[in-house]
């Protein structure tokens, strides 16, 4: 196996626009890589109790702090692999109200430091915990050849 990373590129039909969008319209992955799929986080602590207690998920109605919290839980992911936000390919955001979509980009922004994945956004009712107003899911695309540490189970 190599340990090449992988070369990104977002596509853009219309480059001179690109400056116009918070995202890719979509991300090429350019040689040997390895897809890692990244569950939906929210404000909640990464590791919860199933089913759901109330006393776990008490969090800031804020929409920044819940995009902060969010955010730091997969940066953990990321980290575990050895991977950056700048590996992430497609990012999907679940919002329940759709106004709070600038305040969330906002606060995700730095976090990709310039990089602009493919991205889908949906609003819907409610997410899987109680309270958040936010969740997020990701793709990311590693070299090969990097993998969570051993003994880590599917």
């Amino acid at each position: 196996m190599s340990d090449t990373k992988p070369q990104l590129h977002a596509v853009h039909p219309e480059p001179e626009k690109a400056y116009m969008m918070p995202y890719a319209p979509a991300v090429q992955i350019v040689g040997a890589c390895n897809l890692m799929f990244i569950s939906g986080a929210t404000a909640s602590d990464l590791y919860h109790q199933h089913p759901h207690v109330d006393g776990e998920h008490d969090h800031s109605n804020d929409i920044g702090e819940q995009t902060r919290r969010a955010m730091e839980c997969i940066k953990s992911i990321l980290d575990t692999v050895g991977a950056g936000f700048s590996d992430v390919v497609k990012v999907t955001k679940y919002l329940t109200d759709i106004r709070d979509a600038d305040g969330m980009h906002a606060v995700m922004r730095p976090y990709f430091n310039g990089w602009r994945p493919a991205s889908t956004m949906i609003c819907i009712n409610q997410l899987s915990s109680p309270g958040a107003r936010v969740e997020l899911d990701m793709i990311v695309a590693l070299p090969e050849g990097k993998v969570a540490p051993a003994g880590t189970p599917a």
